[in-house]
């Protein structure tokens, strides 16, 4: 069968990728679980047992209940309850999506700023290669969190609590987008870099493309392999951001919680004996994190022919 008669999905299973992952059987595991976590949290209006957004169907009795495999536990509620009364599946279902939502969209912006700016940075070189790399370096001097933690807590001094909250999501996508773009301007830059001096591109010159041509549609599908592998360790960094600013009180607000901040509601409960609202969402999250790096390494040592050993 010749290659240009064979479909996409044909195309794909005769690549080292898959022959990779259909033999690692970590790689297997983390995919699965990681879909898992997104089906999940994309089903949530239908999963959840109980909608923690509706303050009607909650009780503050029903405040504290423990895990269905503790004394003095609710059938009703199989992974207990929180100190207002919520069900924690219901909101731990809810609250991946937040934080997965939140993790993906900083992430594409991540990607977008880095993109353009490395592969403007690495083809045009000169005084502009200078100065953006310059930018990236001072960027990079400081942490994402600092500068999330000062961004975030100006925004909520200047203009209310009541607007932060409504806004929540918005800002921690472009603090964290915003702040971590460099890592993919320096990635780019390299590949760039080492990309332009070859045959095609000197082609497409020679044919008379404009340089926005040549670097999107011609440069940038080979500098794709270290964009993925970055991607997914980026979303899992992205989400450790999130929670860490939520766990501050920087994050989402108590009404619409992520994997952070349902962990920050329970942490002053967990001596009193209710250590289910903190411990279950934080196993979530490790869960959820350990996964993405996994992919990541995996996906690293696939792309890399110098690492990937069979």
């Amino acid at each position: 069968m010749r290659e240009h008669s064979l479909t996409a999905w044909q195309r794909f299973k005769l690549s080292n990728i898959y022959y990779s992952f259909t033999r690692d059987k970590v790689a297997i595991a983390s995919f699965s679980l990681f879909m898992l976590f997104v089906v999940a949290s994309l089903l949530a209006p239908v999963l959840a047992p109980f909608d923690p957004y509706d303050m009607s169907t909650i009780d503050i009795m029903d405040s504290e209940i423990p895990p269905v495999w503790e004394e003095g536990a609710d059938e009703r509620f199989v992974l207990g309850t929180d100190a207002q009364g919520r069900d924690m599946l219901s909101t731990i279902l809810y609250g991946t999506r937040v934080s997965l939502t939140i993790g993906i969209c900083a992430v594409v912006l991540q990607a977008f700023l880095g993109i353009a700016i490395g592969l403007s940075a690495g083809y045009l070189g000169g005084r502009i290669d200078s100065f953006l790399m310059r930018m990236a370096d001072i960027q990079l001097s400081f942490s994402t969190l600092m500068v999330a933690i000062i961004v975030l807590a100006v925004f909520q001094a200047s203009f209310g609590t009541e607007l932060y909250n409504k806004l929540a999501m918005i800002m921690l996508i472009l603090v964290i987008g915003i702040a971590e773009w460099p890592q993919y301007a320096r990635t780019i830059r390299a590949s760039v870099l080492a990309e332009k001096e070859k045959e095609y591109v000197q082609a497409s010159r020679v044919m008379g493309f404009g340089a926005g041509r040549i670097m999107f549609r011609h440069i940038l599908p080979n500098c794709m392999s270290p964009i993925l592998v970055i991607s997914t360790v980026q979303i899992a960094n992205a989400i450790i951001s999130e929670a860490a600013l939520s766990f501050l009180g920087l994050g989402m607000p108590v009404s619409e919680p992520s994997l952070g901040a349902l962990i920050s509601s329970g942490f002053e409960y967990i001596f009193s004996g209710a250590w289910w609202i903190t411990a279950i969402p934080g196993a979530v999250l490790v869960t959820l994190v350990l996964v993405m790096n996994l992919l990541g390494d995996w996906l690293r040592d696939v792309m890399n022919p110098k690492l990937y050993k069979e």
